[in-house]
């Protein structure tokens, strides 16, 4: 059953119970109310018996009763009957229709019980009864047909009954109506991501005005492809630049094997340049694949981050640098500092940028490494960045013009953009006033260790 339907059902099934409660409550006040009409006749008519009590000789005829019926059980006007403790009846002259006499009824002429209504059939008529006391032992049964009654309460069923025939059937027509009009919205949802698992075409938008829940829906649909639009574009640029950028290592290698293969009498300090040059080019591509792993890798979702010391992370950046690079003064000034994280990829990054920094400065120069405020800062003394490549120098596979001739894949610093998004923060450059670039790294911290800042030496 489709969801339109079960919603037409549930609507419809919502309508008829109130109808059907409404026709209920409609008749119990109408035969309440009608039967209330009667029941004040009826006691009306008790007490005009109540007043000939005076005249009452229960052991004989009554030779002038009040209101003789001139209708059988009285009609509208009522029917009088006096009866005893005993048992006994008297009727009005020229009456036969004797009423039905229990022990409730004369447990009210004994005195013993009030009065009290009552219906009963009497002769094939369906009739109302009041027993009300009279005195001295003896009680008077008014009673009143109700013919008029249960017609009238029968034309009532039966407009009832259409009503709610015709209540019901047009709140499934209308809830038909309103269930359409208001899954129409999920119709074009549902539309939209049929297409797309169709065509793959993630450029697909829906186009919706409102601000309810459907409304917030569709807009969730649409970040949610635009950002899967942004991932498969990211995904497809990474592919087509990691293909262009281990093409020419590979047609070198490839072209260095293919002399070696075919000039076998080379001499030996030409065949060894050669070997060098090979081996060169397979670590060039070793760390250009790794860098590229590490870039897939970190688009993937659902880092485990855990409570770590951002400035361990960075005092042991510092000494792997320094093995790297000893031609390089490496000064750190390290405040205590606790970040949620991924201590393997903080240190990647912490690494690329120590790696970047030390490739740019010249041999005997100085690199300052501060964290203070949940903020690294490298600063280096070498050459700066031209200002038309400061926008694109965490871009995948960039080398600025003065970087091409050096080693290097253009990974490193995307690496170190992505590794601080993934943790909430950011990475920044700018060139010093008085030369070099300043790299600062920002990631959001817990709180502050109570610790003294410490210099890595």
């Amino acid at each position: 059953m489709t969801l339109r339907a079960r919603m037409t059902i549930i609507a419809a099934i919502a309508v008829a119970f109130a109808v059907v409660l409404a026709a209920i409550a409609t008749y119990v006040l109408v035969r309440h109310q009608l039967l209330g009409e009667v029941d004040g006749a009826l006691r009306g008519r008790a007490r005009a018996a109540a007043r000939f009590d005076s005249r009452f000789a229960p052991t004989g005829p009554l030779p002038s009763f009040p209101g003789a019926p001139t209708e059988r059980l009285g009609g509208a006007g009522g029917y009088l009957q006096i009866i005893t403790a005993n048992g006994a009846v008297t009727r009005p002259p020229s009456t036969s229709v004797r009423l039905p006499v229990t022990d409730a009824m004369k447990a009210v002429a004994a005195g013993t019980r009030p009065e009290y209504f009552s219906d009963a059939d009497v002769g094939g008529t369906h009739v109302r009864i009041l027993t009300a006391p009279l005195g001295r032992d003896t009680a008077v049964q008014v009673v009143r047909p109700l013919d008029e009654v249960d017609r009238t309460l029968g034309r009532l069923r039966l407009i009832l009954i259409v009503i709610v025939a015709a209540g019901i059937t047009l709140a499934a027509l209308l809830g038909a109506a309103v269930t359409r009009a208001v899954l129409a919205p999920v119709r074009r949802l549902t539309g939209a991501a049929e297409e797309v698992s169709q065509t793959l075409d993630l450029s697909h938008r829906i186009a919706s005005a409102s601000d309810d829940e459907i409304g917030r829906l569709a807009a969730s649909f649409n970040r949610m492809l635009e950002a899967l639009e942004q991932s498969v574009g990211a995904q497809r640029q990474l592919v087509a630049d990691a293909s262009h950028e281990l093409r020419t290592p590979l047609a070198s290698m490839r072209v260095n094997i293919e002399l070696l293969e075919r000039q076998p009498d080379l001499p030996p300090g030409d065949r060894e340049r050669l070997f060098a040059t090979t081996i060169e080019q397979l670590d060039e591509m070793t760390t250009l694949v790794a860098e590229i792993l590490e870039l897939a890798r970190g688009d993937e979702r659902g880092l485990e981050l855990q409570p770590i010391r951002f400035d361990e992370v960075v005092v042991d950046a510092v000494e792997r640098a320094r093995r790297d690079t000893p031609d390089v003064d490496l000064v750190a000034v390290l405040e205590p500092t606790l970040v949620r994280g991924a201590p393997s990829r903080l240190a990647r990054a912490v690494g690329n940028l120590l790696d970047n920094a030390a490739k740019w400065s010249p041999a005997g120069g100085k690199v300052e490494i501060v964290l203070a405020g949940g903020e690294l800062v490298v600063r280096d003394h070498g050459p700066g960045i031209a200002a038309e490549d400061l926008p694109h120098v965490f871009d995948r596979f960039y080398r600025t013009r003065t970087a091409r001739g050096r080693p290097g894949t253009g990974l490193g610093l995307a690496i170190v953009r992505q590794v601080a998004e993934a943790h909430g923060g950011f990475v920044t450059v700018e060139n010093a006033d008085d030369g070099g670039a300043v790299f600062r790294l920002r990631v959001p911290q817990l709180r502050h260790p109570r610790r003294a800042p410490r210099t890595a030496s």
